[in-house]
């Protein structure tokens, strides 16, 4: 049985238990979520659907501290990270309230031969499920939600097992902000009501941010049941230094692209590829700033402490050289470095979920690129360099669905998020995140 509980990773506390939907809680949500899309998602307009949306952004920012709170006891994230983090989301329900409207505006067709009109006006297709992480236990949901509900869609939401009173409160907001019963239901269900909510024929749809195998597991059930599906899933995004006039800078930048959120970010910065000329005097500035950074905050649980515990054992033991923080207290795991790995380490293509980076010393530009691709992950990346052409030319044979040169934390509801290869498929944020579940329906007119 699915257990639904805060527990306290930084003293393992268990705080509080919430009740596992049953089947019936199921049946009902799903009735529920139908319902509402018959009367409210088609009839309301875009405007309509716009003005509740502003709302739910005003009351992120109006209860930031008690979802901020909550983060912090669920998962461990700081406090100041847990605030920016709702303010971030606010900011998207904000983005898609602003320019939903032109998003989703008809477009006419220009006819190459004969008379009357053509347009594709984008439509809602029903009811979405999401499944939601518990790494950003807010903002998750709001690039999901938000877009989703200005077209019109109704929405499920499973979030993660260990985010339980986050997904209560957010809710809470929905209904305070004026959506209807059914526009939006919180369900706290286990992983074999999941695959019966995708099987029901009035789901249309499901967004899974999480593990490639979850992402697996849904996108096989999704396809049996010919369900469309967006997947972002697990990157082992490389950072390139090609090239610094400012070396101090670009090693706080890989810093920080490496121990955001105690390093459990997908499209974090995890393999740190470097140029031999500059190697050597690279990775021993950012040693010494990762491991100084060590220590704040705990990974989300105790088991994904052990995880990744284990990986770096494996990576030792598979030759690799680890300079290390210090050892592992429960759910608190020390930053470190593993260099001198080979590929057929078995760390070497996999993702290190936690504040341990791995670097790789590259001849050239070729090697570089060569390294960056070698996995089996394409999320995002990272490019550093003082020549602008080479920074374009090798951002354009990079293969990640995001490329992001001389800068890091750069994401932004304007932008596109999302990947390639076992990174999964599909858009979210921007306009691209607003058209992955929409009928784009064709009106041809004569007469």
């Amino acid at each position: 049985m699915t257990e639904y509980a805060v527990r306290n990773p930084a003293t393992g506390e268990l705080v509080e238990t919430f009740p596992t939907a049953t089947d019936a809680d199921i049946a009902a949500a799903i009735d529920a979520a139908s319902a509402a899309y018959g009367s409210w998602g088609r009839t309301s307009t875009v405007a309509d659907r716009a003005a509740l949306i502003r709302r739910v952004a005003e009351l992120h920012r109006e209860r930031s501290a008690e979802l901020a709170a909550a983060m912090v006891e669920e998962m461990g994230k700081p406090l100041a990270d847990a605030e920016g983090e709702v303010d971030f989301s606010a900011s998207i329900y904000e983005f898609y309230a602003d320019n939903a409207e032109r998003f989703l505006a008809d477009e006419p067709i220009e006819l190459g031969e004969g008379e009357g009109t053509a347009v594709v006006r984008k439509m809602p297709v029903g009811v979405l499920l999401g499944i939601m992480p518990w790494n950003f236990p807010v903002y998750q949901i709001a690039r999901f939600a938000g877009p989703n509900l200005i077209i019109g869609n109704t929405i499920l939401l499973k979030h993660a097992p260990q985010c339980p009173r986050s997904a209560a409160l957010q809710e809470q907001i929905f209904k305070d902000a004026g959506f209807p019963e059914g526009a939006y239901v919180n369900i706290y269900a286990t992983n074999e009501q999941v695959a019966d909510i995708i099987a029901d024929p009035r789901v249309q749809g499901v967004s899974l941010t999480g593990s490639e195998r979850a992402g697996a597991a849904v996108a096989e059930i999704a396809g049996r049941n010919l369900k469309k599906v967006v997947l972002e899933l697990g990157g082992s995004d490389p950072f390139i230094v090609l090239s610094s006039d400012d070396l101090d800078a670009t090693v706080e930048a890989a810093v920080f692209a490496r121990m955001d959120n105690a390093g459990q970010v997908c499209n974090g910065g995890k393999r740190f590829i470097v140029v031999d000329g500059l190697y050597d005097e690279f990775v021993a500035k950012f040693t010494e700033k990762l491991l100084a950074a060590s220590g704040g905050s705990p990974l989300s649980s105790v088991t994904a402490a052990e995880n990744l515990a284990k990986q770096v054992d494996q990576a030792v033991a598979g030759g690799a050289q680890l300079t290390s923080a210090g050892e592992r207290d429960g759910a608190f795991y020390p930053s470190g470095v593993l260099s001198g790995i080979t590929t057929d380490n078995p760390a070497y293509r996999q993702e290190l979920f936690g504040p341990v980076a791995m670097v790789f010393r590259a001849a050239d530009e070729a090697e570089a690129v060569q390294i960056a691709n070698d996995t089996p992950y394409g999320l995002g990346s990272y490019v550093f360099s003082t020549d602008a052409e080479q920074a374009q030319r090798v951002a354009d044979q990079i293969d990640a669905g995001m490329v992001f040169v001389n800068g890091v934390g750069l994401d932004a509801a304007e932008l596109p998020f999302g990947g390639i290869k076992r990174s999964g498929f599909g858009r979210e944020l921007s306009r691209y995140g607003m058209e992955e579940f929409v009928n784009k329906k064709l009106i041809r007119t004569v007469g």
